[in-house]
């Protein structure tokens, strides 16, 4: 398991890529043609309801029923595998991992969404999710009071094999 470092906290508030205030921007600047073997992730309750509504679809989203630390009020169904992790906040378990990763492999070799359901929080699955993910991934979030996050995989993964790797590990 790893856990989250104190110093960490405030690298991690800073978007892994450009914020997008509404649904619609972010839709024109969502790649018109997806690179093959590419993946849309999204993290979060509200994101994935607000995805999905718009009649975007991820190939996996990660939800945890809550938002803010508060009970989720959305009801998230779409035609998806479930799968299910433990994952206390502020740490990103083996547990978690695994579920990300066995996610993309379904995706990948069955072309089967997956949602995610994380018993803890969700929030960390940001990095794995970057880690994991083929070349040409987009992986949205939410970043509180501003709006949804855009990250492409390709342009922040060094980084967040850099961020992980302070992660504090144990067993």
């Amino acid at each position: 398991m790893l856990i989250l470092i104190k110093e960490l906290r405030n690298v991690l508030k800073k978007p892994f890529g450009n914020v997008y205030s509404s649904l619609d921007d972010l839709k024109k600047s969502l790649p018109k043609n997806k690179p093959k073997n590419s993946l849309m992730i999204s993290v979060g309750d509200a994101t994935t309801k607000n995805l999905l509504d718009a009649g975007i679809v991820p190939n996996i989203g990660i939800i945890d029923h809550k938002i803010g630390r508060k009970p989720s009020k959305y009801k998230i169904k779409y035609r998806a595998n479930i799968l299910y992790a433990h994952n206390p906040p502020g740490t990103i378990t083996d547990e978690l991992y695994k579920a990300i990763a066995e996610s993309i492999n379904l995706v990948e070799k069955y072309n089967s969404n997956t949602l995610i359901i994380v018993d803890g929080e969700e929030d960390l699955s940001v990095l794995p999710c970057i880690l994991e993910s083929p070349n040409g991934s987009l992986i949205l979030y939410g970043q509180p009071d501003e709006g949804v996050v855009l990250v492409e995989v390709d342009k922040v993964k060094k980084k967040a094999e850099n961020i992980i790797k302070r992660f504090e590990e144990v067993e």
